[in-house]
């Protein structure tokens, strides 16, 4: 059985699509998103092995965080070994350090000669518990931890078990309100700026010019399918230890059954890929240690009625016992690798809180 339950932001109740028959639908483009209504887990790279899910909408329906949690492990779309998920894709090994520092030589050098204007590192790192945890416990967790963020927990032979937390929505709205946002740069809040927004924050010119990158790239995307589009900002946002910058894009489609080729001109966006994008994405593909599966592609409600999909940003793949973590940052030309190394540290700590939490 293939289920998605999800919470929006600050929503006190989350959302449940299960699909008792049958498989989700696989699609192998954005644009054949065009039209369609369903929960959507798409990946960083489409390929047959890892292509765009589609869990149909008629199942959907709302449930209580609370019944969620209380379900626990009696719950139908838990852990239960009598209802496995057998994943087709490969597991990924954590990434050392000593990867990692062969991969940000790599990727750095093409800054220095120009290549790419800015081009993001991801890497994978692995936590085991003693025994497996509920997911569905896991997810409790984390609309607990992260009330601020979209948290989805979604599960398909296809993928696998996937558990996200994430503050970057990729396309949300309905009729003729809809919204994006250019989310980039990182600081990480600590001591007393814990008990704020991060009105603190002095933000360097690495981060600003990392996010007016990622905005520019928006707007231009946006000029394709509409001409009444505003931005705001950036301003500071907080997700749950870090702080970052964000625009945020307001606007109309005057074609709405074009949505998924807006999708295919979005993603990745360059928050999780680079400029010049598709050279970036390119270089991604051929040279990073951990292949992405579905971290950094995006999760969420498709419908007539409304539309919900973030970026895979904070995401765990879950495995039994064992836990596949996903963290990347941004480069720029004047990057050091120990301060990007920290920055995905600082990310890969949302995922670890949820699992120190329900190991409890």
């Amino acid at each position: 059985m293939s289920y998605a339950v999800y919470r929006l932001p600050y929503a006190s109740d989350a959302t449940m699509i299960q699909q008792v028959e049958g498989e989700p639908e696989e699609l192998l483009s954005c644009t054949a998103l065009n039209g369609r209504q369903g929960f959507v887990i798409a990946p960083f790279e489409v390929t047959p092995d890892a292509p765009i899910l589609l869990i149909p909408a008629e199942k959907a329906h709302c449930t209580s965080l609370s019944f969620l949690a209380d379900s626990g492990g009696n719950s139908s779309i838990s852990s239960n070994p009598s209802i496995p998920s057998i994943p087709s894709i490969p597991s990924i090994p954590s990434i050392s350090r000593k990867d990692y520092s062969l991969d940000f030589a790599n990727f750095h050098s093409q800054l220095e000669q120009g290549t790419f204007r800015k081009i993001v590192l991801a890497r994978c790192a692995e936590e085991e518990t003693s025994l497996p945890l509920d997911p569905m416990l896991l997810f409790h967790h984390a609309c607990e931890l992260y009330p601020r963020m979209f948290i989805s927990l979604v599960n398909t032979p296809k993928s696998g078990i996937w558990l996200t937390a994430t503050p970057e929505i990729l396309l949300d709205g309905h009729d003729d309100e809809w919204r994006t946002i250019a989310l980039a740069g990182t600081m990480r809040l600590e001591g007393e700026q814990l008990l704020g927004e991060g009105e603190s924050a002095r933000w360097s010119a690495k981060n600003i010019q990392e996010q007016r990158y990622v905005a520019t790239y928006i707007a231009e995307c946006l000029e394709q399918f509409t001409t009444d589009f505003r931005e705001e900002g950036p301003s500071t946002v907080r997700a749950a230890n870090l702080v970052h910058l964000r625009s945020d894009f307001t606007f109309t489609l005057p074609c709405r059954n074009r949505i998924g080729h807006l999708l295919h001109a979005l993603h990745p966006t360059p928050a999780v890929c680079g400029l010049p994008k598709r050279d970036a994405f390119s270089f991604i593909i051929r040279n990073e240690h951990t292949p992405r599966l579905y971290y950094s592609g995006f999760m969420g409600w498709l419908g007539e009625a409304e539309t919900h999909l973030y970026v895979s940003l904070r995401c765990m793949h879950i495995e039994g016992r064992h836990y596949h973590l996903y963290a990347g940052g941004g480069l720029l030309r004047d990057s050091t690798e120990e301060q990007e190394w920290q920055e995905t540290e600082a990310k890969l700590e949302t995922m670890r809180k949820c699992i120190a939490i329900t190991n409890i």
